[in-house]
């Protein structure tokens, strides 16, 4: 990964458990119940649609667990980094840092951080996908869910 360089337009990452199989099959299958179910309306096609769902769910809900979890990840790494790099006279303003914000910020590098945490805080940053564009020295992350 170390010859690859990393940037806004390819930073995102595809999980091919999860983006490849895991949701394709599940919602083929919660299709294709549907579609026995319409056509042949039993009590054993209903509770297979049911069925499918519950699996479609859960494997979202997996996914969901695991992004849940890396933003408290990050949350916390953020603030410890911004102690570490931010001048005195804002650390008591890191916690109007929003997680979005702060997983916006986390690609930053050490120097141009400061800079585009008072961007943020002064309002001319306030989505992530801003964030992620207005950062320069672009620090990259590959062990992302």
């Amino acid at each position: 990964m170390a010859d690859k360089v990393q940037n806004y337009g390819n930073h995102t990452r595809f999980e091919p458990f999860y983006h490849f199989i895991a949701s394709p099959i599940a919602l083929v299958n919660l299709v294709v119940q549907i579609r026995h179910a319409y056509y042949y309306g039993t009590r054993y096609a209903i509770w297979n649609v049911v069925l499918a769902v519950g699996i479609l769910a859960l494997v979202a809900s997996a996914r969901l667990m695991a992004t849940t979890v890396q933003d408290r990840l990050i949350r916390l790494e953020m603030r410890l980094r911004l102690r570490e790099v931010l001048p005195a006279a804002l650390h008591a303003e890191i916690p109007r840092l929003n997680v979005k914000q702060l997983v916006g910020l986390r690609f930053a590098s050490d120097a141009e951080l400061p800079g585009l945490v008072q961007r943020v805080l002064a309002g001319e940053l306030t989505e992530q996908k801003a964030i992620k564009l207005a950062i320069k020295d672009w620090q990259a992350d590959w062990q992302r869910v």
